[in-house]
């Protein structure tokens, strides 16, 4: 199975560029993290792992040859981590968002000539993800639902049963959230992407998504009795 590092430096620090984890209470933001742990782990069987080791040699070769920087291998195969999590935050099922980690790679292998360094790949290959996301359920006309608590299953360890239950509370709550609300949520306090970067994800001006993640941050904080 092709090794897989999470790509905690390919993000902003947490309280740098405008990012709000360092305004949430902290108990709220470890919970966060904890429910939106990064899923490190591939099924060496799986289609993933296959366009991963595929993409990999590819990476060698284009780097030989100067088609791509340096460390560009490097950088996008850690963010797979990152994209896992943020594809099953969209998808809620684990065979969804691995397409949607699939067909992001594909896409930014086939463009990876339109990629300049020294611009943001997180924010790069989270709206090349989105859009997938968002094309596919154009053509689908259906939301995934989680009515056994699938997702958080999906994203976390398995836990003890206090733990468990601390983790349905805080699907609960997300799930409470209007969905602009939760994925701005995900960009910036989780994935610690600074407000101009996730607004470039998303399509909408800074200042909308300053505005969507302090009522995420509210009523999550109501919600969970944090304080």
């Amino acid at each position: 199975m092709l090794p897989v590092q999470p790509a905690a430096e390919q993000r902003e620090p947490a309280d740098a560029s405008g990012s709000v984890i360092s305004q949430l209470p902290a108990q709220l933001g470890d919970r966060l993290r904890q429910y939106y742990s990064e899923v490190v782990e591939i099924d060496p069987g799986s289609r993933l792992s296959g366009v991963l080791e595929r993409l990999s040699a590819a990476l060698d070769a284009a780097e030989s040859d100067r088609q791509v920087p340096g460390a560009f291998k490097d950088d996008l195969l850690g963010m797979v981590p990152c994209l896992r999590r943020y594809a099953m935050s969209l998808a809620y099922d684990s065979s969804e968002a691995d397409d949607l980690v699939q067909l992001t790679l594909l896409k930014a292998w086939e463009h990876r000539e339109r990629f300049q360094a020294g611009t943001s790949l997180v924010a790069w290959l989270f709206t090349i993800l989105r859009n997938g996301f968002i094309n596919g359920r154009r053509k689908r006309r259906y939301e995934v639902p989680d009515p056994n608590g699938l997702h958080a299953a999906a994203l976390t360890e398995p836990a003890g049963q206090d733990h468990a239950l601390r983790l349905q509370e805080v699907q609960a709550a997300l799930d409470g959230l209007e969905p602009p609300h939760r994925e701005a949520l995900m960009l910036v306090a989780i994935e610690g992407l600074p407000y101009e970067a996730a607004a470039a994800v998303l399509g909408c001006p800074p200042g909308t998504v300053k505005s969507r993640v302090s009522r995420a941050r509210d009523r999550l904080t109501r919600a969970l009795g944090e304080v």
